[in-house]
Order: C-alpha cells, then structure tokens, then sequence
C-alpha cells in the first residue's frame, strides 16, 4: 500500500511538473510569436546582449539590405537578420543575409527566427556561411535567463 501511494505521488508531481513546464514554454512561445515584426527586432537584439554581445544596434527599417541587427562580440562583427514568421524561413533570407553582412563589412552573417528554416536554406547557409538561430536556438538563449 505504501509503495502505491508512493508512485502515486511521484506520477501526481511528473504531471504537475509537465503542466507547469508547458505553461511557462507557450506563454513564451506566444510572446514571441505575437510580436510585430520591429518588436521581434528589439527582443531579438535584447537577447544578443543578454549573450554578451556589444555596440548592438536595430538598424532604420528601411534600405537596410535585410539586416536588422548590427553587433558585435569577442572583436567579431555581425550582421543579423530577423523573421518572425508563421513558416519556415527560406532561402531568399540566407541570401538576403548574405548581401547584408558584406554591404556592412561584418565578419558574421546570421538569421533569427521563431521558426525553423527549410531544408534549402540550410544548405545554403552551409555554403555561404551564414549562421542559423532557430526558435530552439532562441528558446535555449531564452532558458538561460529563467
């Protein structure tokens, strides 16, 4: 009787430690999904110097060769690009990102997403040499700071 209450209880906290978890990753989750895309730039950009990176800054909105963020770490520029999307995020970003990190003389290119990327896109950042921060990526940049 013992050991049956025993597992019991320890199934009963499994299951409210799953709840809690699940509670806490979507109202996260929706708080990224739910940003305007300037807003994403910011949190994104707010994240990197949570990482340590310096001299971050959001670039104008406009004819700003797709790249939002322009920061810097360790003496490495980068040039970030950021897509809030509902899908997943294709090649012509790579390729944007791409344009954008030599027009900024960065050393760095990278895309940041709350998505993932599609297959394409990953094969071409793998080519060009684009760093790709998917939204496990930033869940774990996230997780960091709970």
């Amino acid at each position: 009787m013992i050991i049956l209450l025993i597992s019991l209880t320890i199934i009963l906290l499994a299951a409210v430690t799953v709840i809690l978890y699940r509670r806490v990753h979507s109202r996260r989750t929706s708080l990224m999904d739910g940003m305007e895309g300037h807003d994403f730039e910011r949190f994104c950009a707010d994240l990197l110097e949570r990482q340590g990176f310096v001299e971050v800054e959001v670039t104008r909105g406009s004819g700003d060769f797709g790249i939002d963020i322009l920061a810097e770490k360790d003496g490495v520029s980068y040039a970030v690009q950021c897509k809030r999307y509902h899908d997943p995020v294709g090649v012509e970003t790579v390729l944007r990102t791409y344009g954008g990190r030599d027009y900024y003389d960065c050393m760095v290119g990278a895309v940041m997403t709350n998505q993932y990327f599609t297959a394409p896109a990953v094969e071409a950042a793998k080519k060009l040499r684009i760093l790709l921060w998917d939204r496990g990526y930033l869940d774990s940049m996230l997780e960091e700071y709970r």
